[in-house]
Formats: C-alpha cells, structure tokens, sequence
C-alpha cells in the first residue's frame, strides 16, 4: 500500500478515535437555584446516556423541582408534573409515556454521588425498566460489614421472591395453581402437595440460574469509605455520577422537607446544558 495513503488513513484513525473520545466524555452542567453542579454520564449505559441527553437537549428537565428529598438516602428529580405545581402538591407520579430497559452492571454501583434512573414498583414493573425523566442523585452513609451482609440477605430475598411471582403469573404456574387448588378443593390433600411441591422446584430452577448476590471487594471497599445505597444495587439503574459539586448535592438533602418529602421551598433547576 502506498505509504502516503497508509498516512493518510492513520491520521484519519486518530481523528476518528479522538472525536469518539471527545464525544464519551460529555459534561452535563445543571444550575439550580441553590448553586450549580456537573455530572459525567457513562458509556456503559448507552440507552440511559443516549436518552438523557436527549431530554437536556429538548430542555425537558428546565424549571423541574427536586421533589423528594430524603437526607442519608437520595435525592429526586424529573418529574414533568413539578415545572408549574403549587406548594403542598404531591409530586413523583409524573413521566414521559415510555420507559428505558434496564441497563445494570456490576462496576456501577450505589456509592455517593451516582446519578441513577428512578422506576415503578417491580409488582408492576418485573424488567425493572428506568423511568423516562425521573432519576435521583445518591446520597447514603458509609455502612459497616454487617451491614453489606443484611443487604445482600435483602437483594437475594427480593430476588427470590420476584422469581416465585414471575413463574406463578406464567402460563404453566397459572395451570399447576388451578390443578392445585382443584385437588385442594376436593380434599385431595395428598395430590394438591405434590402440585405443590411441583411449583416449588420448578421456582427452584429459575433461582438457581443466578448465583446468590454478593459484593464484591471493590464495592465491599467504597461501601465502607464513601457511602453509599447498596440495597439498590442490580435492582435500579446507575448511569453517571457527580463530578463537581458534591457539596451542593449535601446541602440539597439537608433542607426541611414536609412528611412526603418534598422540600418545604423550592429546589428548582433552572437549566441543564452539555459542555
């Protein structure tokens, strides 16, 4: 090959790769009302990312509040009901008509400062598909061993416990529930408990696809220093965090809020822009 054209190729590479990582590394500035912060947004979570920064640039999150805002835990933002509510109206109902899937990975993490997407209940919302606009910023406390051990109880619990109401809503766990309760109707007592028992290996099977959850060393180790709300972990989605500024995601969870957990005044965004 020609060694200009291999030149010529080369420098378009580094172009090409140079404007990719210009482009990876955006900075997301939000001004509120009691100061300004900056968040990074990460390329691990392309349809989060992708979505977030559509809704800046269509300045769908201008003049929204921060309605729920709980010290030692998070605080709550996108709720498109909150650009023109009155004080007293209860917030956090409000969305956009479409959700984002889920995008978990073990690398990202509940530690203080991470930007993550809020969702509905997993009764409703089994994917634990993000919501659209609504997302909150973590705030946390450093926890102990004890506690990471609790809370990986807690995550598994849940897990199993969605696995059971996932199969018992399927097409075959529908039908060994009504052959069950049939049995049991009749007084069949010994049938009905090996349906029973049926139900509860076939529940079995599902859960043993996963391994029970477990920190890790590194969350082990930020958990324990940073802080954070490691009982969200792997069950809600973790797509930026706060690059500048923390100190005013602190002062945000300290003001006076009323017994839903909206401030009493206003923390208001005022705008949000890529840099």
């Amino acid at each position: 090959m020609n060694k200009y054209l291999m030149l010529i190729i080369f420098q378009c590479a580094l172009l090409i790769g140079g404007n990719a990582q210009t482009l990876s590394k955006e900075t997301v500035v939000m001004e509120t009302n009691l100061g300004v912060f900056k968040l990074k947004l990460y390329n691990e979570t392309p349809l989060h990312k992708a979505n977030f920064i559509k809704l800046i640039q269509n300045k769908t999150f201008d003049s929204l509040l921060f309605h729920r805002v709980i010290n030692d835990f998070m605080i709550q933002a996108g709720d498109p009901l909150s650009k023109n509510a009155k004080p007293g109206d209860s917030l956090g109902y409000g969305d956009l008509k479409y959700t984002v899937p889920a995008e978990f990975n073990i690398n990202l993490f509940h530690t203080k400062g991470k930007l993550c997407a809020a969702r509905e209940s997993d009764n409703i919302n089994p994917n634990k598909e993000s919501s659209a606009s609504q997302f909150y910023i973590v705030m946390g406390k450093v926890r102990t061993l004890d506690d990471l051990k609790k809370y990986e109880e807690r995550i598994n619990k849940t897990y199993y416990t969605n696995c059971a109401q996932q199969f018992i809503k399927s097409d075959e766990g529908v039908h060994l529930k009504k052959q069950y309760n049939t049995y049991k109707n009749l007084n069949k007592l010994d049938s009905a408990e090996l349906i029973n028992q049926l139900i509860q290996q076939k529940i079995n099977e599902i859960q043993a696809k996963n391994h029970p959850y477990k920190f890790n060393e590194t969350q082990i180790k930020a958990y324990t220093t940073i802080g954070g709300t490691p009982h969200l972990d792997g069950t809600y989605t973790v797509f930026g965090e706060v690059i500048e500024g923390l100190n005013l995601i602190d002062k945000i969870a300290k003001v006076k809020t009323d017994t839903k957990n909206r401030p009493i005044e206003d923390v208001r965004i005022l705008k949000m822009y890529i840099q």
